[in-house]
């Protein structure tokens, strides 16, 4: 067992500023996860995925298909460094620390001040988990028999 255990915080991101620096299959993937909870996502990359030029085409990102500078950080509330060039990767992740923002490295995880869970939505009901960037598996294993059980629920009431 690691001895650094990240504590499940759920928070409002619906107004929140989320930049994604990277535009292949990872920043493709956690972008996807984000959309239910927030809208103001902007993506900076040269070469962006047709899923997330197809998400910007519908409204659901803004997309800025260039490389990233300082300046795209400034009132960022979280960054996610989603790029296969670790050096930069590492001076995203600098920089965050430097301004207090909230940053996730996908390709370093000490380089994380949070993970993306396994998300499981059920009308109101959101269920996190995460294996602290241990055990993939066994989390998505996990994530897949709550969405099942939480598929099974009746749906909630207005009085609930």
């Amino acid at each position: 067992m690691r001895e650094k255990r990240y504590f499940p915080l759920f928070v409002d991101l619906s107004d929140k500023k989320i930049v994604v620096v990277g535009g292949g299959n990872i920043a493709t993937r956690r972008v996807k996860s984000l959309l239910a909870f927030t809208r103001n996502i902007t993506v900076i990359a040269p070469a962006i995925t047709s899923d997330l030029i197809a998400l910007s085409m519908s409204g659901h990102i803004q997309i800025e298909q260039r490389p990233v500078k300082r300046s795209d950080f400034a009132e960022a509330f979280m960054v996610l460094a989603a790029t296969n060039d670790w050096k930069l990767n590492d001076t995203i992740y600098e920089i965050c620390k430097d301004e207090g923002i909230f940053v996730n490295v996908a390709n370093d995880r000490e380089q994380c001040d949070f993970y993306f869970p396994g998300i499981c939505i059920q009308d109101n009901l959101v269920v996190g988990v995460t294996a602290s960037g241990d055990d993939h598996k066994r989390a998505r294993l996990l994530r897949a028999a709550i969405q099942k059980m939480l598929e099974r629920l009746p749906p909630m009431s207005q009085e609930d």
